[in-house]
């Protein structure tokens, strides 16, 4: 028995998508271009490297100065007791440049300047100038009245010594309560400001002469001792 096709019954079969064949690659979309973006990645990379330059120039800014490698007294010289040190370069500061270091050496401390400190112009004046309360007071100092390496900046005690004999200790004169001053402490504590151990004296008689900073109510006793020729001084602890 013959069957017989519908005609059109073909016409109702859904088609279906054509598949790729097996290998092929599936078509892409074509890249959505972002020129924002990509200016914004460049004008990063500019600032960044904008930033690093700006940092090496700041870093490069700097400038050799004066440092003292010991403490310096009011009225003394830095003398070689320096090193040069880089710091940031500022307007503002009144800097010792290191090139200034020869003229410097020819001025003098206002004030005690301490070991590491980077001076400024302000901290010197062409004389010494005494701290507010202090005096200067000379002594003349035979062999055997000071010690051998007494030096500019020293710390030390000044004692009034008198003749050993019976004679002379009634002209030393004596205290309130009547008892000798002989080799009694008028200072206990005065800074050495100069040492005239260049002088051709000093050689050939072992005579110094240097001059202290004392606290002014101790200076005349001190005076009148070191007119008398009756000083002595010692080193104490503190140098």
């Amino acid at each position: 028995m013959k069957i017989q096709e519908r005609p059109g019954a073909g016409n109702h079969r859904s088609a279906a998508p054509a598949q790729p064949a097996m290998g092929e690659r599936l078509p892409t979309p074509p890249r959505e271009r972002k020129p924002a973006l990509a200016a914004l990645a460049v004008l990063l990379i500019l600032v960044g490297a904008l930033g690093a330059t700006m940092l090496v120039l700041r870093a490069g800014d700097r400038v050799e100065v004066v440092q003292v490698t010991s403490d310096i007294q009011a009225g003394e010289s830095v003398g070689n007791h320096v090193t040069s040190v880089l710091v940031a370069d500022d307007a503002s500061i009144n800097y010792v440049k290191w090139t200034q270091r020869a003229a410097l050496q020819k001025l003098k401390a206002k004030s005690t300047i301490y070991k590491g400190t980077v001076v400024i112009g302000d901290m010197f004046a062409s004389k010494s100038t005494l701290p507010t309360g202090k005096a200067s007071v000379g002594l003349a100092l035979k062999e055997g009245q000071y010690p051998s390496t007494l030096k500019a900046g020293d710390l030390v005690a000044a004692y009034r010594v008198g003749s050993d004999s019976s004679g002379s200790s009634s002209d030393k004169g004596t205290s309130s309560g009547g008892t000798s001053s002989s080799n009694s402490l008028i200072v206990d504590s005065a800074r050495v400001d100069t040492v005239s151990s260049n002088d051709d004296s000093t050689i050939s008689t072992g005579n110094l002469a240097i001059t202290v900073l004392v606290d002014q109510s101790d200076a005349p006793a001190l005076a009148q001792a070191a007119a008398a020729g009756e000083v002595a001084v010692v080193l104490v602890p503190g140098n």
